[in-house]
């Protein structure tokens, strides 16, 4: 679990940003401030691996703060979490791992640890989504931000996964789940043995095809157990074939 210190002037935003970091269930708070005296210090004492900096404080400026952090060793990640769309340009040539506008959104603030985790390093320690599938490999389970909740589903009980109408459907033996997690971030938490693409829209678990039916112009429709219908584009089909044999 990586460790999170947050700057920003305004309580109410400090909670807020605090409550989805911690919902996530994925980083650990470790302090936070409301200027960059107090900030440094504490970053200093506490090691945070990534800081999430608001630009416009009472008296002080975060651009200020992010070069202070830059010439740490380590250097913890910085995300900036601001009102101000105008100082993006300058936010990442500090290397800013991301910049989340305000008021906050949940699915945006997943979206950002989802590329955190993506990257190999953060804060000198080693992340990595390669952690996370082994994590998710022992609990049998992935993450899934489903309306207001995170809904943890079970990994072999997946039938498939696709793409519709903005989006993405999570389909297992006795259930439905919609998220507005990307079907390519699904796709990412996914990285098992049993899970294949089939179609630009869809994944489907290999476990719980019944049949392959041949369609038009070489391609196929899979006939799933729970009788759900996924078809096969031909861009797929080799891959397809390799992985079952036939």
């Amino acid at each position: 679990m990586l460790k999170a210190f947050i700057v920003d002037d305004e309580p109410l935003a400090r909670d807020e940003l605090k409550y989805l970091l911690l919902r996530s269930k994925r980083i650990e708070i470790v302090g936070e401030a409301d200027c960059i005296e107090d900030a440094i210090q504490q970053i200093l004492d506490r090691k945070p691996h990534l800081v999430f900096l608001d630009i416009e404080l009472a008296e002080d400026s975060g651009l200020q703060l992010a070069e202070q952090i830059r010439a740490l060793e380590p250097s913890p990640a910085i995300i900036f979490a601001t009102a101000y769309d105008e100082y993006a340009l300058k936010a990442f040539e500090l290397d800013a791992v991301d910049y989340i506008l305000k008021p906050f959104d949940e699915l945006r603030i997943q979206q950002t640890l989802d590329k955190i985790f993506s990257l190999k390093t953060i804060g000198g320690i080693e992340t990595q989504s390669d952690t996370r599938s082994y994590k998710m490999e022992q609990t049998g389970k992935i993450p899934l931000l489903v309306e207001e909740r995170i809904a943890l589903v079970d990994i072999p009980a997946i039938v498939y996964v696709g793409s519709a109408e903005g989006k993405t459907l999570i389909k297992t033996m006795e259930q439905e789940y919609k998220t507005g997690e990307p079907l390519v971030t699904v796709e990412k938490k996914l990285s098992h043995d049993s899970f294949v693409r089939v179609h630009r829209s869809f994944l489907v678990n290999l476990q719980h095809i019944s049949e392959i039916e041949p369609w038009f112009n070489s391609t196929y429709n899979l006939i799933m157990k729970d009788g759900s219908k996924v078809p096969v584009s031909r861009t797929y089909v080799k891959e397809l074939k390799q992985r079952l044999g036939f």
